[in-house]
C-alpha cells in the first residue's frame, strides 16, 4: 500500500495547500490512521480513539484548506492552526513530516526522551506548532488573541482553532467564545471534533453541553453542522470561509465517531482513549484500514 506524499513546495509561495480530490483526502485520512498506529506502537502507550475520529478534519485543513510555507514556519501570514485537544498530536506529526517541516527521521524518535515530538505539541521545539497544548481549555483563547493581533496588524491570516467537545466543559472556552462574538472575529474558526466523548466517558454524562450549534449561535458565531467523517461536507464547508474581516466568527460543528476507521476502536472508543494495541489486534488494524487503500 502507497500514498502519494504531500507536496511541500505547493504551499512554499504562500498559497493555501494545492487542491486535492475527496479520494485524495479521503485516503489522507486513512494514511493518518496508519501513521497514528505506527507510532503509538513503537511509543508503547498513545491516543488512538481520539484521532481517528478526526483524522478527516486534520485530512482536509493540512492538505487542502491552510495557507501555509512549510519551508518558512514562521512566515507571518500563514494561517495559525491551534490544537486545542493536544493529545491527538500522534496525528499531526506525520503530516507536518509529510509537508516538510522537520525531516520524516524524527519520528523515529516519537514519545522517547529527548524527542522533539511528544504525545503533546511544543512549540518552543517543533516547527509547524503555533501554540503548546496539554492541558485543555486554553487553544480557543490564544486563538482569539491571534485573531485579534490579526487585525491589529492588518493581516488577513485566518486562525482555526481544532477543539474537542469534552474541552467545551471548561469554562474558559466560552469566555473565548463570548469575546469572539463580540469583537466580530471573521478570522477565527473553532472546528469541533463532536466525537461525543471526553477522557471519562459520554461528555453527557460527565457535564452535557449541548445543543451546542444553539450556544454558539446565542454568543453571536456563525455555525455550520456537519459529518466531520464526511470529506465533501468538509471540504464545502471549509471552501466556502470568507478572508478574515470584522463580521461573526464561525464554528464549525463536525459530527464524528470516536475512534472512526477501526472496528475495534469503534466497538469500544473509550478502552482506546489511551492505549497500546497488542501485536495482533495492530496487524488486524492495520490490514482493515489497508484493505480500503488498496
Amino acid at each position: 500500500m502507497s500514498v502519494t506524499a504531500g507536496n511541500a513546495q505547493g504551499s512554499a509561495t504562500g498559497a493555501a495547500q494545492p487542491t486535492r480530490t475527496p479520494q485524495d483526502l479521503a485516503r489522507r485520512a486513512d494514511w493518518i490512521r496508519l501513521r497514528t498506529i505506527e507510532l503509538i506502537d513503537g511509543a508503547g502507550l498513545g491516543h488512538y480513539s481520539s484521532t481517528f475520529s478526526c483524522a478527516e478534519i486534520l485530512s482536509v485543513l493540512y492538505y487542502r484548506t491552510l495557507r501555509l510555507r512549510p519551508l518558512e514556519p514562521d512566515w507571518p501570514d500563514r494561517d495559525r492552526f491551534l490544537l486545542g485537544k493536544g493529545h491527538v498530536a500522534t496525528g499531526v506529526w506525520p503530516v507536518l513530516a509529510d509537508l516538510g517541516y522537520f525531516p520524516e527521521s524524527w519520528l523515529d524518535g516519537f514519545g522517547r526522551i529527548g524527542c522533539r515530538l511528544t504525545d503533546h505539541p511544543d512549540m518552543r521545539v517543533a516547527p509547524g506548532v503555533d501554540f503548546s497544548s496539554g492541558s485543555l481549555g486554553h487553544n480557543l483563547s490564544v486563538g482569539l488573541g491571534m485573531a485579534l493581533a490579526g487585525r491589529v496588524s492588518g493581516r488577513d491570516y485566518r486562525t482555526f482553532v481544532l477543539t474537542g467537545d469534552g474541552e467545551l466543559q471548561e469554562g474558559q472556552v466560552w469566555e473565548a467564545v463570548m469575546a469572539a462574538g463580540h469583537y466580530r472575529l471573521g478570522g477565527l474558526v473553532a472546528v469541533i471534533d463532536a466525537n461525543g466523548f471526553s477522557g471519562h466517558g459520554p461528555t453527557s454524562e460527565a457535564l452535557n453541553i449541548e445543543p451546542l450549534a444553539d450556544r454558539f449561535r446565542a454568543f453571536g458565531w456563525e455555525v455550520v453542522e456537519i459529518d466531520g467523517h464526511d470529506i465533501d461536507a468538509l471540504c464545502e464547508t471549509f471552501d466556502a470561509l470568507q478572508p478574515a474581516s470584522e463580521r461573526p466568527p464561525t464554528c464549525v460543528v463536525a459530527r464524528t465517531r470516536k475512534g472512526q476507521g477501526v472496528a475495534m476502536t469503534e466497538e469500544s472508543p473509550q478502552a482506546w482513549h489511551l492505549g497500546h494495541l497488542a501485536p495482533e489486534q495492530r496487524d488486524r488494524a492495520r490490514a482493515e484500514i489497508e484493505a480500503r487503500l488498496q
